[in-house]
């Protein structure tokens, strides 16, 4: 579904049949009306009403979820900044030689990690999953050198919670709801726009202000929603939270 929010085709197609839909309903409305000039509406109202409850039902629970992964994410890369400075400032604990090394292996680390953010972290690279295997290794190596119980107590858990965070950056980018659900928002705006055309069909104009002002909020809606499910595509970013991680690999002098 982010198709929808990187080319305004997708965008301009959906407006256009939903512009379609509501032509047609008011059609079907029209030819009701004269084939049967004491046809009763009552009643089609209500239901109108409860076909536009649930589009705004679907419409707030899609948007909400939407915020809350969205505000998730976020919270991840501010975790993932101070999982890796925390245990940057702990390799001082470690001996001169091994601190060294280590120094450089983080380096390279951060630097991949600031890589896996300019694309969309769809699944660890085998590159990230290597720095982490040679990071603990070494960090093991030197916590036993040192000799000392309490470097190992207090750098490899801060480790362990830095590659922690990073796996769940990568679950948290793919967690959307299944693209069925997506669908069905698509299906009931396309229904309820036919509806809505059903329902004008009484007038002898159209009434365009109506007409855009409705198409136009649930595009807006379904857009904005589906941007929040995806920061890296759109216009929703999630950039600034992205520099903590650049300023700290700035800072590893």
């Amino acid at each position: 579904m982010w198709i929808l929010i990187e080319s305004w085709k997708p965008l301009a197609g959906l407006f256009v049949a939903m512009l379609l839909m509501i032509e047609l309903g008011r059609y079907i409305g029209r030819r009701q009306r004269r084939a049967d000039p004491e046809w009763d509406s009552r009643g089609v109202g209500a239901l109108e009403s409860t076909v536009l409850a649930l589009l705004g039902l679907l419409l707030a629970f899609s948007f909400s979820g939407a915020w809350s992964r969205f505000d998730a994410r976020r919270e991840l890369i501010l975790q993932e900044s101070n999982a890796i400075g925390t245990a940057w400032l702990r390799l001082d604990l470690l001996p001169a030689p091994a601190r060294g090394r280590l120094h450089e292996s983080f380096r390279s680390y951060v630097d991949l990690r600031i890589e896996a953010t300019k694309g969309n972290e769809a699944k660890p690279s085998a590159a990230v999953t290597a720095a982490q295997q040679g990071i603990w290794t070494e960090a093991v190596a030197a916590a036993l050198v040192s000799g000392d119980g309490r470097v190992a107590q207090t750098l490899l858990p801060t480790l362990n919670e830095m590659f922690d965070i990073a796996t769940a950056r990568y679950l948290a980018v793919e967690a959307h709801p299944p693209t069925v659900v997506f669908l069905m928002l698509l299906t009931i705006m396309l229904l309820s726009a036919l509806l809505a055309g059903y329902g004008m069909a009484g007038g002898r104009r159209r009434h365009w202000l109506h007409i855009g002002c409705f198409v136009v909020s649930l595009l807006l809606a379904i857009y904005v929603t589906i941007d929040l499910e995806y920061p890296r595509r759109g216009l929703v970013r999630v950039y600034k939270y992205d520099q903590l991680l650049i300023d700290l690999r700035a800072g590893m002098k």
